[in-house]
């Protein structure tokens, strides 16, 4: 996709979006952003990006257009609202969707996109805050071939491992994939970190033998040093971890799969959130069985 005549609007500056916009101006393209507080698009603005003061109005000024949000209520607002992004935007124009949303609604975005003459893609992210600062996110899309390969140096300035998983939606059920193994993944780390302390280990030299074996995962060897240092900072929240597993057991119910694993965190993180934790990481988990 020629830089010259590519602009790309981003919508959505919060943990990740920020870095992830920061590498496209690094990578020499102009960039509109909008954020709901202007104040997190400062330093982008410093770098030279535009600001926008709508959804629409970026809509207007950009021919590539990538969204992460909160909420899959937010991207149905921002996608198919009066005053979004489909119909404000010209025809021709690229859709990224890199919230983790719904596999059904990104599916209606791209055949409204479509019936207009737009190209639409979903594809969610994993890596959180530090794949997102380090450019080295693994992105799932689903969408049509053509608008992925010319998209793909756009993605491939934020991410390493991007993968076209077949047609619309289809980069949302492969979240979900994701979501629920690194869900019993974070349990497991948990239980681990908790059994050491519990026999009087040192956790840390505890992680030095067992990461590196079969026993090995990013949730082990990324959040329990922080979890047993008292490190609960967020670098994925638990709010929007609670977002993602809502998406996931409505959708295998829609499918007729059982996940009992996913239905325990869910209910342990949802403990979490009325115990006034939402706003933490995900590796907070950790307090609801240091006892």
């Amino acid at each position: 996709m020629d830089k010259s005549t590519t602009t790309i609007g981003f919508i959505g500056l919060g943990v990740m979006g920020q870095s992830m916009a920061g590498h496209l101006i690094d990578g020499g393209y102009s960039l509109v952003v909008y954020n709901r507080t202007k104040e997190k698009a400062n330093a982008l603005l410093e770098k030279g990006a535009k600001w926008a003061d709508t959804v629409a109005d970026v809509a207007k000024q950009a021919n590539v257009i990538i969204t992460i949000v909160g909420y899959p209520k937010d991207v149905e607002e921002v996608y198919l609202g009066a005053e979004g992004l489909i119909p404000n935007a010209k025809e021709g124009t690229y859709f990224i969707d890199m919230t983790t949303s719904s596999p059904s609604l990104a599916a209606r975005i791209y055949d409204e996109a479509k019936s207009r003459g737009m190209h639409s893609l979903d594809a969610p992210v994993s890596g959180g805050d530090i794949g997102a600062r380090e450019a080295r996110l693994s992105i799932m899309v689903g969408g049509d071939q053509a608008a992925f390969d010319a998209v793909k140096p756009i993605f491939e300035l934020m991410g390493q491992n991007i993968v076209l998983q077949g047609a619309a939606g289809a980069g949302q059920h492969t979240k979900q994939c994701n979501q629920i193994a690194l869900a019993s993944t974070l349990m497991g780390a948990v239980e681990s970190m908790i059994y050491a302390k519990k026999a009087g280990l040192d956790p840390i030299r505890v992680l030095e033998s067992i990461e590196t074996g079969a026993a090995g995962s990013w949730q082990l060897s990324n959040l329990a040093p922080k979890m047993t240092s008292g490190d609960f900072d967020p670098g994925f929240y638990i709010k929007h971890f609670i977002k993602d597993m809502v998406i996931g057991l409505e959708a295998a119910k829609e499918m007729g799969a059982e996940l009992p694993g996913l239905e325990l965190m869910k209910a342990n993180n949802d403990k979490l959130a009325e115990m006034g934790h939402e706003d933490l990481g995900t590796q907070a988990l950790y307090k609801l069985y240091d006892k």
